[in-house]
C-alpha cells in the first residue's frame, strides 16, 4: 500500500512521483472542462487555419446563427469551415470568463470574445455555444454569437 503524502504536497505530480498507482485513480477531466477544451479547440484550429481540426470539433450539420448590423446570417457549422479562407490574414477569436453548464450529454459555453484581424481588434460580442457529448467526446451542435465593432477597452 502506498504511504499518504505529507499535506504539504499538493501537486498532482508530486503525489504521482511517490505513488504511481493514485494516477490510475484520478478522476478523467470535469465534464465542463472538457465541454470548454473543445471549444479552445474549435478556435485554435480556426486561427490555425485548420479546417480539419475545427471540422473534429463540430457536427458538421450543426448550426450557426450570427447576429450581423441585427440581422441574423445563418447557416450550417460545415459551410461556415468550408467558406473560412483568411486570404492571407491572420484571424484569432479569443473567449473570456466563460459560463459552463452541463446537464449529463448536453452542455451550454457561453462567453464574451473578441475578434482580432491581423491582430488589431476587428469586433466583439458574446458567443453561446451549444454542446452535445457523442461517444465521449464534446461536439459543438450549434452556435450563436453578437457583434459590434464597438469594444470596451480597445
Amino acid at each position: 500500500m502506498c504511504p499518504r503524502p505529507p499535506i504539504r504536497i499538493r501537486s498532482i505530480l508530486a503525489v504521482a512521483l511517490l505513488c504511481p498507482a493514485t494516477v490510475m485513480a484520478l478522476p478523467a477531466a470535469h465534464p465542463a472542462q472538457a465541454a470548454l477544451a473543445s471549444v479552445q479547440g474549435f478556435l485554435d484550429a480556426m486561427a490555425r487555419h485548420d479546417p480539419a481540426g475545427m471540422r473534429a470539433h463540430v457536427l458538421p450539420t450543426g448550426s450557426m446563427a450570427l447576429m450581423r448590423h441585427g440581422k441574423p446570417v445563418q447557416l450550417s457549422l460545415g459551410d461556415f469551415i468550408g467558406r473560412l479562407k483568411p486570404d492571407g490574414h491572420r484571424v484569432a477569436e479569443y473567449i473570456r470568463h466563460p459560463l459552463v453548464r452541463v446537464d449529463h450529454d448536453v452542455a451550454i459555453v457561453w462567453a464574451p470574445y473578441r475578434f482580432l484581424l491581423d491582430g488589431k481588434l476587428h469586433h466583439c460580442g458574446t458567443d453561446a455555444f451549444s454542446m452535445v457529448r457523442v461517444d465521449g467526446h464534446w461536439l459543438i451542435a450549434s452556435v450563436a454569437d453578437t457583434s459590434r465593432a464597438t469594444c470596451a477597452g480597445g
